[in-house]
């Protein structure tokens, strides 16, 4: 970290002068995400904001609706909109935000695909990303990205599963989980794909 000029130019010495990029420290409230699709023709059809909490790097879980007042929700909608658009992006794409005091909003990071922030949608939403990518490649009309009810997605790594399966008692008894969708990249002592 620096924090004056001659700091800033003595790391910049000692990174053997090479062009680098210096990042802002900022006082962040929470991350949130916008997932898209955006045609060929320039058609967009946004999925709702999603509210992101990482652990130890990694997103951990997703919230949608994000816990936003709404005319933010609507400038992020709209930057990540002008991302896709700017790029001339066809595609899903998600644009991760950086949420600061007082509410302004930084974009994070963009990836252009389907993305995990969005894999509520499977579940919660009338069109659900994958199909979305499908029909923008495909020169196809968009889905709606709307949202049939509240969700929250965890993620959940391979090696939660082993040597024990997580505990599934407590989202299962929740009369309001109509499904629960699950995945895993690592299989277990018994060949088996841990899903």
């Amino acid at each position: 970290m620096v924090e004056t000029v001659e700091a800033t130019e003595a790391a910049f010495v000692r990174f053997g002068g090479v062009p680098c990029v210096l990042e802002r420290k900022l006082d962040l409230a929470l991350e949130v995400s916008v997932v898209l699709a955006r045609g060929e023709d320039g058609e967009v059809a946004a999925f709702p904001v999603g509210e992101n909490v990482h652990v130890r790097g990694i997103l951990d879980t997703t919230t949608v609706p994000a816990r936003i007042p709404g005319e933010l929700g609507r400038e992020a909608e709209a930057l990540a909109i002008q991302v896709a658009e700017r790029l001339e992006y066809v595609g899903v794409l998600g644009v991760e935000m950086f949420v600061t005091h007082p509410d302004r909003l930084w974009v994070n990071e963009i990836a252009p695909r389907p993305h995990n922030t969005g894999h509520y949608s499977l579940d919660a939403c009338v069109t659900d990303q994958f199909q979305q990518q499908v029909r923008a490649v495909c020169g196809l009309p968009l889905g709606s990205g709307e949202l049939l009810r509240p969700a929250a997605m965890a993620n959940l790594l391979g090696d939660l599963w082993f040597p024990r399966e997580p505990r599934w008692q407590r989202p299962w008894r929740s009369r309001g989980c109509p499904c629960i969708s699950m995945a895993s990249g690592k299989r277990g002592p018994d060949g088996r794909w841990a899903t």
